[in-house]
């Protein structure tokens, strides 16, 4: 009796393509690694230091690296989302499935933006441009969850412009970083 092997059909056969053509194995374990400090500095930050939007320092920094590093176009949006799953099953932070758009949208905005402007990483003015737009997507997490915890629309907007300010402040001081990391890397002739 022939067994008959059956092609992967339709987003199986799509997500194989992608996986076995243009991300190598290195570089996904890579993802995995950036995606897993993410949450680790975030956890690590979890201290009652007082000041908001703190975490955004490594997040940014880390999802700028990721996508300074791995040349897939979507290199920065599979981080931000296995960082978003894995912080949505262990539960940290509040919002429960919201969580995700903490780290995709960030992600998202600096896919685009290398996109744009391919030499990005090399200059600081442009990483911090593009930091104070990616970290500034916070405003729309933090609007969401004030809005279905039922807060007035005037206390939402205050409070989610000062946590998304400061960060934004911590997102451009982490991708200060970037262009000499990624200066470094190339020296040594690992990107």
């Amino acid at each position: 009796m022939e067994f008959i092997k059956q092609e992967p059909n339709g987003l199986e056969s799509d997500i194989k393509k992608i996986m076995n053509k243009h991300l190598p194995l290195k570089e996904s374990l890579f993802l995995g690694f950036c995606a897993v400090l993410i949450l680790c500095t975030k956890a690590a930050l979890r201290l009652h230091i007082h000041i908001p939007g703190h975490s955004m320092l490594f997040t940014i920094f880390f999802l700028m690296l990721v996508r300074a590093c791995v040349s897939y176009r979507l290199s920065a949006s599979f981080t931000g989302l296995l960082a978003g799953l894995m912080a949505m099953v262990l539960g940290m932070g509040k919002g429960g499935p919201l969580i995700l758009l903490k780290f995709v949208l960030p992600a998202i905005i600096i896919d685009v933006s290398v996109l744009i402007l391919p030499l990005m990483f090399e200059s600081f003015i442009l990483c911090a441009i593009v930091a104070c737009a990616a970290s500034a997507t916070k405003f729309i997490s933090i609007y969401i969850v004030d809005t279905l915890i039922g807060m007035d629309s005037t206390v939402v907007i205050q409070h989610a412009l000062l946590k998304s300010s400061f960060s934004v402040g911590f997102g451009v001081l982490g991708s200060l970083f970037i262009p000499l990391v990624v200066k470094k890397l190339k020296a040594q002739g690992v990107i």
